[in-house]
């Protein structure tokens, strides 16, 4: 029997604390409406990085998969798998016993948001497995499970398959963020009635955090989000041949920007896209753009660092899935190079899909088509963004209702 207690306990479940932007601002998003509607509310977060969500969120975080003896560091595979049979497997059934404990008095477990029903990146640390894993002890625990907004795909393996259902069929909540994650998880054999469909979280950030003010610029500022595009999400075994030729499409497209009187600033929506962006930047020099002073880089550091960049700007041409979001959120006209179903159903859902290409297809030409259509169409676009968000908002302050009315 559970012990009772005085405050509501609330754990959420997601892979936060990596510098993944568009993951951290739905984890923002989420703590900032469950504290508004239970005050009371004690706070766990089990995630990928629980240190860095500690100390900047000041709530009790702990790792998704602990560790279990010290940690190596192993680039033979052979040897991970010998260390993964020896140490990993015999050491789970105490990593299970560690999820018993901290989910044992807790009213409910969340897993707000972000691509999370996918194994493009394994089945284990925030993969299909340990999400079913928590997802079962929640129920063993007599614990709520909810799954709010999240998305789904790929999902390669036939155990990806089975994890992401099992974890699904527990839930005793579970939204999706767009019509092609409910398309996807019927794909896999998952069938219910029994969902429903919500915007992605990042819609809900807190007004205060998004800033309005709009800069008087010397030129116009075309944002340009970059991605470490692995391939992972559009065939299981990709190789590098996509990326090399998106990079080289962006610098046409950069050399006509700056052939037209645009200044830039590139944009990241991960640490891990630092170093494409220098890349980038070599593969400019490498062709011979000239852009001294015309390009602007800085090291985001953080979700508010990010938005400022992105006011910085009047348009955005964007890769990651957020930073399209972010850039809508600041009423920006937006072009999405999409690389999962995710974007193509966000731009759908904003109005937007003709202002949005294929990552495998992409073509500079159409992106200088796009792009002078959207500047001259931007002040009846502005409206129709303005709008959709303010619809998106009201979904989600209508979900948070039907999660938290009762705690």
């Amino acid at each position: 029997m559970k012990k009772s207690n005085v405050r509501t306990q609330i754990s959420l479940f997601g892979h936060f604390g990596h510098n993944n932007f568009g993951n951290e601002s739905t984890l923002q998003a989420i703590l900032y409406h469950l504290y508004r509607l239970v005050p009371n509310a004690e706070v766990t977060c089990i995630c990928t990085g629980p240190e860095t969500v500690a100390a900047t969120y000041n709530i009790a975080a702990l790792p998704i998969k602990p560790l279990v003896g010290k940690p190596w560091t192993l680039r033979n595979p052979v040897v991970r798998l010998v260390r993964r049979i020896v140490v990993g497997i015999p050491s789970e059934p105490y990593r299970w016993l560690k999820a018993i404990m901290t989910l044992w008095d807790t009213d409910m477990l969340i897993v707000p948001g972000t691509g999370l029903l996918t194994d493009a990146y394994g089945l284990s640390s925030w993969g299909p497995y340990n999400m079913f894993k928590w997802s079962f002890i929640a129920k063993l625990c007599r614990c709520k499970l909810v799954f709010v907004s999240v998305g789904a795909g790929p999902i390669y393996t036939v155990l990806g398959r089975y994890f992401v259902k099992s974890a699904l069929a527990l839930a005793d909540f579970r939204s999706y963020r767009d019509a092609s994650t409910v398309q996807h998880i019927r794909g896999i054999g998952f069938r219910t009635n029994n969902y429903s469909v919500y915007p992605d979280l990042v819609f809900s950030l807190p007004e205060n955090v998004i800033p309005h003010a709009d800069a008087r610029r010397r030129r116009r500022v075309v944002g340009i989000g970059l991605m470490e595009y692995a391939g992972k999400y559009s065939v299981a075994r990709p190789n590098n041949a996509i990326y090399v030729a998106y990079l080289e499409t962006l610098v046409v497209f950069v050399r006509w920007l700056l052939a037209h009187e645009y200044d830039i600033r590139l944009l990241i929506g991960d640490v891990c896209d630092r170093a494409v962006a220098q890349e980038f930047i070599s593969l400019l020099k490498q062709r011979s753009v000239m852009y001294e002073g015309r390009i602007i880089t800085e090291d985001v550091t953080s979700v508010d660092h990010l938005l400022s960049l992105i006011a910085a700007t009047d348009i955005v041409v964007a890769t990651r899935f957020h930073n399209v979001v972010l850039a809508l959120l600041l009423n920006r006209p937006v072009i999405s190079i999409s690389f999962h179903h995710k974007c193509v159903s966000l731009m759908s859902q904003m109005g937007l899909s003709e202002y949005c290409q294929d990552i495998n297809h992409l073509n500079a030409d159409r992106l200088i088509e796009q792009l002078c259509d959207l500047e001259q169409n931007a002040d009846k676009l502005r409206p129709l963004i303005k709008h959709k968000t303010e619809e998106c908002r009201r979904a989600l302050d209508e979900q948070y209702d039907c999660i938290f009315r009762e705690m």
